[in-house]
């Protein structure tokens, strides 16, 4: 069906990013999934090619543009392309850290930051988890104490995503005894003493994108990476989560429709007992159900995309996209690779690349779970 959502520009827009995906990106793909992590020289050019900051004012050096819609359709292009894995150090920084120093950074940590942002100097991660904590941001333990002008940050943090590769980490630290209220948010940038990081963690997909153990060990921050007053972090957190969730479900559907686009040519032209497999009907009725859902995601998300460009996303809208459509996508991978047989169980075949590299988005930017419970509260139960 015709989408309404996207301008003239950003169907441009997504003519470059194309572009780059299939200069840049998908000739490396393979080798990065081999090596754990992308190589940053890719980053620099995604800076260099406008893929960067697009929200950052252009006195910084950014776009100047403050419309999610590009960033969407960075997300949906990657997700096409089968080399989500490799793309996702870019949305990462633009959909997720990004936000943090627009809105909470002052005037010299502007001048000192967002120009690197903007042009792929500066690669950044948000560490959030912790080893015992999960979802639940009131448990987080790692900690900042005051002493003199600085902050001295212990702690450890996990399942961090450019973890690897960042140059500057948002760290979520503990400074005082509330669990909500005691908590602020550090800037802890490559090569501080003490900052430590662990080993790139070996998962089961999306092998390109670096995610890594962090370690701090009385490492020393001054106060002026502090971002934001102190005590506000629980608050910012809020405040910028429901986006990560939804850039999580715009590209689940992407890769739902790329996932869906690769089973119908499969079925179309595999032969079994002298007929496509395919025009089977059982395999005929899944192929309908899946291209049904991805069709109800899709007006969803569309309709959401609106909403967020507009201000009006709420934190359990967020919530709905994140979970229903990466669970979707779940379904549609998983339907795809039993559809392929046994070539769908080989490495070769991007089917089975997809069904690995989705089994994630259930579970990071929260749980769907955890997205269950946000939607329940929301209606007073």
């Amino acid at each position: 069906m015709e989408r309404t959502v996207f301008d003239q520009e950003h169907e441009l827009f997504r003519d470059s990013v194309e572009h780059f995906t299939a200069t840049e990106i998908l000739p490396n793909h393979a080798t990065w999934e081999h090596q754990g992590k992308v190589d940053k020289a890719m980053f620099r050019a995604a800076g260099d090619a406008g893929l960067l900051g697009m929200a950052v004012p252009d006195e910084y050096g950014g776009g100047g543009v403050d419309d999610f819609r590009y960033n969407a359709v960075i997300s949906e292009v990657f997700a096409a392309s089968g080399a989500g894995a490799s793309g996702a150090c870019i949305t990462l920084h633009n959909d997720i850290c990004l936000p943090y120093f627009l809105e909470y950074a002052d005037d010299e940590q502007r001048k000192r930051w967002l120009p690197g942002l903007a042009d792929g100097d500066l690669m950044t991660a948000i560490a959030m988890t912790e080893p015992g904590t999960g979802s639940d941001l009131g448990g987080i333990v790692t900690t900042a104490r005051p002493d003199g002008g600085d902050y001295v940050i212990n702690g450890s943090k996990t399942f961090i995503s450019n973890g690897i590769n960042a140059d500057l980490v948002i760290v979520v630290s503990r400074t005082g005894e509330d669990p909500h209220g005691g908590l602020t948010l550090f800037i802890v940038e490559d090569g501080m003493e003490g900052f430590e990081r662990g080993r790139n963690l070996d998962k089961i997909g999306f092998h390109a994108q670096d995610t890594a153990e962090l370690f701090f060990n009385d490492v020393r921050v001054p106060a002026s990476n502090r971002l934001g007053e102190e005590g506000m972090a629980f608050g910012q957190l809020i405040m910028n989560l429901p986006q990560e969730r939804f850039s999580i479900a715009v590209s689940a559907v992407a890769g739902a429709e790329a996932a869906f686009t690769l089973t119908l040519a499969y079925a179309k032209e595999r032969m079994a007992f002298g007929r496509p497999i395919g025009s089977f009907q059982h395999n005929r009725f899944v192929l309908a159900e899946m291209k049904t859902e991805i069709d109800l995601g899709r007006v969803f998300v569309d309709r959401l995309l609106e909403e967020h460009i507009a201000g009006r996303l709420t934190v359990e809208q967020a919530a709905e996209a994140k979970w229903w459509s990466t669970e979707m996508l779940r379904r549609v991978v998983d339907h795809g690779l039993q559809m392929h047989g046994g070539y769908g169980y080989m490495l070769e075949y991007p089917i089975s690349r997809a069904f690995v590299d989705a089994r994630v988005q259930t579970i990071y930017g929260g749980t769907t779970e955890i997205m269950k419970e946000i939607i329940g509260r929301g209606l007073g139960v």
